[in-house]
């Protein structure tokens, strides 16, 4: 059966017909698909009807009490909006202040947002707290038994406060109804994909519910640099921890 050249191949080719090759190419094509079909099942989503989820990055910030306010900026000065965020009845305010570390350096310009708080915290990020020369604990917000200190300077007064800063825990605010229909609660942790050139998998992701919040994933500045990623994100659920 062998050609000239030692091939055989055309000799045997030419035994099938017209329709029995499309048969065979389109079995090839389906087993292949089947195949590529059942190795993308690791990375598929444990829920499939989890929505794609908005990417907030979030920026040092400060919360203050309502007392903790007025002693830096004065008893007749009003806590102002600057601009709503993404989150119902939360928003940037006008007012900003400069936090100092134990070695007196400082990073001026970090805005509070509202609404005014029970409790004073900084949230920063490893990279601002390796300049400031503080150790926070990686924590959900609110959770200041760990925290350290820090000097808040504002227009009006200086405030040292014991136990302010933290890096907060990369987390997803959900409400209560939508995090029931996907089997989550308040404080589990998650596993998160990032598309893009630097596309990066995150886990140890917070669960964070409240009746009011809709869906988006809160990252520090420095995941979302190690990402590559802006605001303008859309993150996939990869599974419950």
């Amino acid at each position: 059966m062998s050609t000239a050249n030692g091939c055989g191949c055309s000799n045997y080719l030419i035994n099938y017909s017209n329709e029995e090759l499309i048969n065979i190419v389109v079995k090839e094509i389906y087993d292949f698909l089947q195949t590529d079909s059942e190795s993308n099942k690791l990375t598929d989503q444990t829920d499939p009807q989890f929505p794609f989820i908005p990417l907030g990055i979030s920026n040092r910030h400060i919360h203050l009490t309502d007392e903790t306010f007025h002693k830096l900026f004065g008893d007749n000065v009003e806590f102002e909006v600057m601009r709503p965020l993404y989150q119902p009845g939360e928003f940037a305010s006008k007012h900003t202040l400069t936090i100092v570390g134990p070695k007196l350096r400082s990073i001026p310009n970090v805005r509070i947002l509202g609404p005014l708080r029970k409790y004073d915290q900084v949230e920063v990020s490893l990279t601002d707290a390796i300049f400031l020369g503080i150790n926070p604990p990686v924590v959900n917000s609110g959770s200041l038994d760990n925290a350290v200190p820090l000097t808040l300077v504002g227009p009006n007064s200086s405030v040292y406060l014991k136990k302010c800063a933290i890096i907060a825990n990369r987390h997803i605010h959900i409400s209560d109804k939508d995090a029931e229909k996907h089997g989550l609660k308040n404080g589990d942790f998650c596993k998160i994909k990032i598309p893009g050139e630097k596309s990066t998998v995150f886990e140890n992701v917070l669960i964070r519910t409240n009746k009011n919040w809709k869906l988006q994933i809160h990252l520090d500045t420095d995941d979302a640099n190690a990402a590559n990623v802006r605001e303008e994100t859309f993150v996939e659920f990869i599974e419950k921890l």
